[in-house]
């Protein structure tokens, strides 16, 4: 909270103060001036008659009311007492407020404190205390949960890259130690060995990728797109891949779409979705990629016919090494970085991207501002 926020509620609560105590010395002067002129009008006799002490007490003041000057000088003396008590409760009152927030001071550090109690007066700062207090715990959850994806991360690094470390340490060795072996053997040793290492380069290459998006700050070359040009494009990138596999992508696309944008990085994100969708998908069947614009954005969806990813796993499959089929592996599979490299991508672009899926189709959805 500023100084201006905070001067701004002190403000408040000296005037609410103030006002309170001018009502009530008005009032109480109202009251006994009248409760003097009322006994006045009925006589002082009755009043003598109950009570002598009582009788005096009302003759004086009365005798004050009656004189201008008198009742001035007992007005004066009055809002001066008055005052006087005014500002010894707000000081009162100030260092009650202040004990208060020093309190919850403390209380924003405890972590068994849920929530942060203040007097009504101070709501916009008990407001805003329980504002930080809110966001503490969730960047403190946050933190956690990065803290356990490093470590799963360096799990993870240290099995992907120590697969094809291996399996090439072996075939090596192999060649190494056989040397008389066939050359048709020799020449089949080293094309995997040397498969191994181009996937090992690769794997290394996406660690490096996913290390900087999330730790460097990314500038976007952007230009002016065509989202179809650009999807025909990778497509075509696709195609052995397609007749192996005897699959079929088909782009839905009516209407010319530019969209302002990084073509390398976006090229990225939808080479790594479209590879996601035909890998996942079941064999002899289309996918679909439908294009369409919605006000001030450009709605890419990619459609395949596999089997239906449960809920839990939805939420799970933009993270860096998840890996929708546990039986995959860096070996057999992907990395099972492309889609958090998708992911951080697209948010770099302001856009977003998520998936949904039944048990007819799973669908990964792209939303991108066009400018």
């Amino acid at each position: 909270m500023d100084d201006m926020e905070t001067n701004t509620i002190l403000k408040k609560i000296y005037k609410r103060t103030l006002l309170q105590y001018i009502a009530y010395t008005v009032g109480l002067l109202v009251v006994f001036v009248l409760a003097v002129y009322l006994a006045a009008f009925f006589d002082f006799q009755w009043v003598y008659d109950f009570d002598s002490n009582i009788y005096t007490f009302l003759a004086f003041f009365y005798n004050i009311v009656k004189n201008p000057l008198s009742l001035l000088l007992f007005l004066l003396i009055c809002i001066v007492i008055s005052f006087a008590f005014m500002i010894h409760h707000l000081y009162k009152q100030t260092s009650y407020y202040m004990d208060a927030l020093t309190h919850a001071s403390h209380e924003l550090l405890d972590k068994n404190i849920d929530y942060i109690t203040l007097p009504e007066e101070l709501y916009d700062i008990e407001r805003r205390f329980n504002e930080l207090k809110s966001e503490s715990i969730k960047n403190e959850r946050l933190a956690r949960e990065n803290e356990q994806k490093k470590d799963e991360l360096i799990v993870y690094l240290a099995h992907d890259i120590k697969t094809p470390l291996t399996s090439m340490i072996g075939y090596l060795s192999l060649l190494d130690e056989i040397k008389d072996m066939p050359d048709s053997q020799r020449e089949k040793y080293i094309n995997v060995a040397l498969d191994k290492s181009y996937r090992l380069e690769d794997l290394i290459n996406e660690l490096f990728e996913v290390a900087r998006y999330n730790s460097e700050k990314i500038i976007l070359e952007k230009e002016d797109l065509d989202i179809r040009l650009m999807l025909e494009q990778i497509i075509d990138d696709f195609y052995s891949v397609l007749v192996e596999q005897e699959k079929n992508i088909h782009l839905n696309q009516d209407e010319d779409i530019i969209l302002y944008g990084d073509a390398d990085k976006l090229s990225r994100v939808f080479s790594n979705v479209i590879k996601n969708a035909i890998s996942y998908s079941k064999d002899h069947t289309d996918i679909n990629i439908d294009v369409h614009s919605m006000h001030d954005d450009v709605i890419i969806k990619v459609i395949n016919k596999g089997k239906e990813i449960p809920k839990e796993k939805l939420n799970r499959i933009f993270e860096n090494f998840y890996r929708l089929d546990s039986a995959r592996t860096s070996r057999t599979g992907g990395s099972g970085l492309g889609l958090a490299i998708a992911k951080e991508i697209v948010e770099l672009h302001h856009g977003s991207i998520f998936a949904s899926s039944d048990k007819e189709e799973t669908v990964f959805t792209i939303i991108l501002p066009k400018n």
